[in-house]
């Protein structure tokens, strides 16, 4: 305390309390400026949006300036884990507490679009005048047309195609990639006649459906038939692929083994045990990462063949909705739109790797130079979706039950093909009962 302070100076105490009252008021005003600012920031509408998985946790940094180009809108991001995604989008439905905006599996719109959840999209997207559909990969695109009408734009797109050993190749005598499945046939016989009993030409791992279906789509008879009343995997065209499959077992030019049963996918591709392998984009850069320097230049990536020349592939990733339970509908498909132009979609690869749907993102230095890139950039010309039924990545696990049997040796082709149909009947019976109830309606 100051010495020359005493309690019964009247005019010390005065000034005390002179500048203490500025004090507080000072104070009492920088907190009402701060209620200002944060009543100011309330009054913007908020659209709340959520978000899975790494991309959930990435798209934060493309948020701000979507906030700056739109200042009357406050984005509300939520991130999610995938392995939760669907359940709580679906309890968020039943208790009528989705967000305005979301991406979402592209197996999962055609569910949410029979829930009824989903807002189409037709009208916004016609009354955007630079948004450009035309640039958007046909295949991709299509993902998000249920009944004829858009509920879904995609956001990023996953598809999968062989990463292959070119010096093994090379000693194998296989100068090009193959380009059809006779080719390939060819090309894994050479490999296993140089790589020996031990080794094997590639990898389908058997605790993973996507392989058997890469082949499936190719063929031009669907998985599904009537109006995805049936399974229709008795065609031709399935038990074509499948035979295809079941040879490449047959004839030991894949193990039969998942890939929990090897150290690493990664590892055993350097090590050459196996020379192919079907996977998606994220694999390029872990290739990149986990291959020693010495074995940069020994992989490639190559477009799928098909049964008679190039062929088709999955058309996955995700793609944005608008819930229909949304009160900011308009501000929802603003967000939408700027993350979906070129530009930003190009900063978004850039941050994760993920490979946009469209294709002026794809001039871009990072990807038009990337040499692993390109068969992607290729195949997803040929992209198509799976079937758009609900119940469909159910089936598709049964497809993987059935592909097991059938590397094993304990299903034949034929008997394989009835048992898919069998499996996929029962899964659709309640979409048949729903279908033909609509029709006796009248409903469309």
């Amino acid at each position: 305390m100051d010495p020359s302070f005493r309690w019964d100076d009247g005019k010390s105490v005065r000034l005390r309390t002179t500048m203490a009252l500025r004090a507080l008021l000072v104070i009492v005003v920088l907190l009402t400026l701060c209620v200002a600012c944060n009543r100011k920031a309330d009054d913007r509408e908020v659209v709340t949006f959520w978000a899975m998985g790494y991309e959930g946790e990435v798209v934060a940094q493309l948020i701000p300036e979507f906030e700056r180009q739109n200042p009357g809108i406050r984005v509300d991001l939520q991130q999610l884990p995938w392995l939760s995604a669907h359940e709580k989008l679906l309890t968020a439905f039943a208790g009528e507490s989705l967000p305005d905006v979301s991406p979402i599996g592209n197996t999962w719109i055609p569910e949410f679009a029979a829930l009824d959840a989903l807002e189409p999209l037709d009208d916004e997207i016609a009354a955007t005048p630079d948004f450009d559909v035309p640039d958007y990969f046909p295949g991709v695109w299509d993902s998000g047309l249920v009944e004829g009408k858009i509920y879904a734009v995609p956001w990023y797109v996953e598809t999968r195609l062989p990463f292959y050993r070119t010096d093994l190749l090379a000693k194998a005598g296989i100068a090009t990639p193959p380009r059809s499945w006779d080719e390939w046939r060819k090309a894994m016989q050479a490999v296993k006649r140089e790589v020996g009993p031990e080794r094997y030409a590639i990898l389908l791992p058997l605790n993973e459906f996507e392989p058997l279906l890469s082949l499936a789509i190719q063929e031009p008879d669907p998985l599904l038939r009537d109006g995805g009343r049936y399974g229709n995997f008795r065609s031709a065209g399935f038990k074509h692929a499948l035979g295809f499959y079941k040879e490449i077992f047959d004839q030991k030019l894949a193990p039969v083994v998942t890939n929990n049963q090897i150290s690493n996918v990664w590892d055993e591709f350097g090590k050459g045990f196996y020379s192919y392998y079907i996977s998606g984009p994220w694999n390029i850069a872990k290739f990149k990462e986990r291959l020693p320097a010495a074995q940069q230049d020994d992989w490639m990536t190559m477009p799928l063949p098909g049964p008679n020349g190039p062929g088709a592939s999955l058309a996955n990733g995700t793609s944005f909705v608008v819930f229909r339970q949304s009160r900011h509908k308009a501000a929802a498909w603003k967000l939408i739109h700027y993350l979906s132009l070129p530009q930003t979609q190009a900063r978004f690869h850039a941050l994760t790797g993920d490979l946009p749907p469209r294709r002026l993102p794809w001039q871009t230095p990072a990807l038009a130079n990337d040499p692993h890139a390109k068969a992607f950039r290729e195949q997803l010309e040929r992209a198509v979706p799976t079937p758009k039924v609900p119940e469909w990545e159910r089936i598709a696990q049964e497809m993987r039950i059935i592909g097991e049997e059938v590397a094993n040796g304990r299903m034949t082709v034929d008997q394989a093909a009835e048992e898919m149909d069998r499996r996929a009947d029962r899964f659709l019976e309640k979409r048949r009962w729903m279908l033909d109830q609509a029709a006796k309606a009248g409903a469309p």
